[in-house]
């Protein structure tokens, strides 16, 4: 606790890194979304109503055709 105290980082606002990025979100996994709007160049948000936190293993189909989507839209 004290290096995050120290560093004055912790819940600082971040500047956006002004990549592309895409979010897949799958059920059990949460994150927030206006973090992520504010931290990142956010392009693509997708959520799945299967899957779960190991999506590679237990929804391989979406998250392959996301990924491929993703990129076609950042060529």
């Amino acid at each position: 606790m004290r290096l995050y105290k120290e560093s004055q980082q912790w819940g600082a606002d971040l500047p956006s890194s002004g990549v592309p990025t895409a979010v897949t979100v799958f059920p059990g996994d949460t994150t927030i979304r206006g973090i992520a709007e504010k931290q990142n160049n956010l392009v693509r948000w997708t959520e799945y109503d299967r899957g779960g936190h190991f999506a590679a293993m237990e929804a391989l189909d979406l998250l392959v055709d996301d990924v491929r989507e993703f990129f076609r839209s950042v060529r």
